[in-house]
């Protein structure tokens, strides 16, 4: 386990794109992404913050603050 203990994760908000605690991302889960560091790249994928699976342009445009451009 990491050092501030949350398991190798970091977790972004969908609405805004910045890193959240782990707590603040279990008060929102819809709309809050775990990230596993190190993990690689997605080559800028859209993935939803509901499911954690990648959606498509058109599905990330229709819902903007439920999906994260991965990098």
């Amino acid at each position: 386990m990491s050092k501030n203990g949350n398991g190798g994760k970091n977790y972004r908000s969908a609405k805004t794109g910045r890193f959240v605690t782990k707590r603040a991302a279990q008060r929102s889960p819809k709309t809050t992404v775990g990230e596993t560091r190190g993990g690689g790249s997605t080559h800028g994928a859209h993935r939803s913050a509901i499911t954690g699976k990648f959606v498509g342009k058109a599905a990330a445009g229709r819902w903007p603050d439920k999906t994260i451009k991965d990098s």
